[in-house]
């Protein structure tokens, strides 16, 4: 190689797959995937949604699918047509989620459940779907996007607070699990970050208050201490990073993007 050569892209050759990558977390994290040379899986619910961020990643070739992240079955058809499209999977992203509020006296067993079988069990089944691969390869990056509701908890998600808390768990189980098998398992937990998600929870906030968006967003921002909403593109570079070679001994962790919120 002279010294005039480009670096090879630090996950070319890279299989990553990623839930929930049709908008916000997801979409950004795909695309800094792909930027970094990786072929890229899109998996999600909605067809159309997926068929539009996979137009827009940079290099390739990339694949979509769509499936339930709770229903193993789905999961398991999902996974054999993207092996067969981009072959065995070195890298999972377990972004798929949902935030559901309430009083904890009027959350209901079905948004209990929801929550749980989403964010919780959602990862479960595609962490177990997926690590036949890396065993094989004995190698592979397992980055599950948790919250800050995971290492705090917040008022009125409970149910929420419960499953992401079950993911930091899950998570440094795994990583423990999997420490000599050239396999590690993370956990990035942003503070409120500009998606949909937090959208729908100012809108909802202004709809029982009767307040200003701004007045809400202001005070869903009031525990960062940088009085700021994180951008899905910082929390993409940090799954980014945990995915290359050099993060290679940091496993078990939960990564908080926070801007100080979360300081332990």
């Amino acid at each position: 190689m002279s010294l005039d050569s480009p670096l090879p892209a630090p996950l070319s050759g890279r299989h990553a797959l990623v839930t929930g990558a049709g908008r916000g977390i997801g979409a950004a994290i795909a695309r800094r995937l792909a930027e970094d040379g990786a072929r890229v899986t899109l998996l999600g619910r909605q067809a159309a949604v997926l068929d539009e961020t996979l137009a827009a990643l940079p290099g390739g070739p990339h694949f979509a699918v769509t499936a339930d992240v709770a229903q193993p079955d789905s999961v398991a058809a999902a996974l054999a047509a993207a092996r067969q499209a981009l072959g065995p999977v070195d890298i999972l992203v377990n972004n798929a989620g949902q935030a559901g509020s309430a009083p904890f006296l009027k959350t209901s067993m079905a948004l209990w459940q929801r929550m749980l079988d989403v964010n919780l069990s959602g990862t479960f089944v595609c962490c177990q779907a997926v690590l036949p691969d890396l065993l094989a390869q004995g190698r592979g990056r397992i980055v599950n996007i948790a919250s800050t509701a995971a290492q705090k908890g917040y008022a009125y998600v409970a149910a929420y607070a419960a499953a992401k808390h079950g993911v930091v768990g899950l998570t440094r189980s795994l990583a423990l699990e999997l420490a000599r098998q050239g396999i590690t398992v993370n956990a990035v937990c942003p503070g409120y970050t500009d998606t949909d998600i937090l959208r729908e929870g100012v809108a909802h906030a202004v709809a029982k208050t009767g307040r200003s968006p701004e007045e809400v967003q202001a005070e869903f921002v009031a525990g960062n201490p940088q009085r700021r909403v994180i951008q899905p593109r910082e929390v993409a570079d940090a799954v980014a990073w945990l995915c290359a070679d050099g993060a290679g001994s940091v496993t078990g962790q939960c990564i908080s993007l926070s801007g100080g919120e979360v300081m332990a």
